[in-house]
């Protein structure tokens, strides 16, 4: 009896293997997945060992500076998310969600170019600011295009997926990030980093023939 259990519970929770390579997916959540997961990769590179650029490369930087400039961060990007959200689920169609999520992707990618020329932590400061700014657009409208398009009675595997492998991507390149660090030195991790987040970033185009934009009125 319990083997049957088993096996019945297998059949019924078991992700098949497919899925790990998108096959069977809305292209929207398919694209969504793809970029976000080469832009997570990119954030891993550098984030894990952040803590060390600042120290090396900020005057004056130790622990309490990456706190603060962790902080300002996830301050700026938390506060302001809602009611930029609010914003654009009060414009019709997904226009505003596909521009806002695009250019401000974009914009994101090329916001680690400004770590080489900074040194004090005030400066470091203003561009975790404008990091947490830029974000609070890409956040609330790639979730809103991601739950449009999800397939229904697939929300918990999509999900799934997307979070596997984005997971396992930063994991990767948490160890690569810190082996360039080492030989090459942080100023090419960085470049790297901006390299693979505009890859990711323009890896969001195709989606753009999927999504409902509003008719013009005549």
């Amino acid at each position: 009896m319990y083997a049957g259990l088993a096996s019945f519970f297998m059949k019924k929770r078991s992700l098949k293997f497919k899925h790990y390579f998108l096959q069977d997916i809305n292209p929207v959540v398919r694209f969504l997945i793809i970029s976000d997961t080469v832009l997570t990769g990119a954030a891993g590179l550098l984030g894990p060992i952040f803590a060390i650029f600042i120290q090396d490369f900020i005057s004056g930087g130790n622990a309490a500076v990456a706190g603060i400039a962790a902080g300002i961060y996830l301050f700026t990007k938390s506060i302001l998310q809602i009611p930029i959200a609010h914003l654009i689920d009060k414009i019709r169609g997904e226009k505003d969600d596909f521009w806002f999520m695009f250019v401000f992707t974009v914009a994101i990618a090329f916001v680690p170019l400004l770590y080489l020329i900074i040194n004090i932590p005030f400066q470091l400061y203003l561009v975790q600011f404008v990091f947490g700014f830029f974000t609070a657009f890409t956040f609330p409208t790639y979730m809103a295009i991601f739950t449009r398009h999800i397939d229904r009675k697939k929300e918990g595997t999509e999900w799934g997926v997307y979070f596997t492998l984005t997971d396992l991507t930063s994991a990767g390149f948490a160890a690569l990030g810190g082996y360039i660090a080492t030989v090459q030195g942080f100023p090419t991790l960085i470049i790297a980093v901006v390299i693979m987040s505009f890859l990711g970033s323009l890896l969001l185009w195709p989606i753009r023939p999927y999504l409902k934009f509003p008719k013009p009125r005549k």
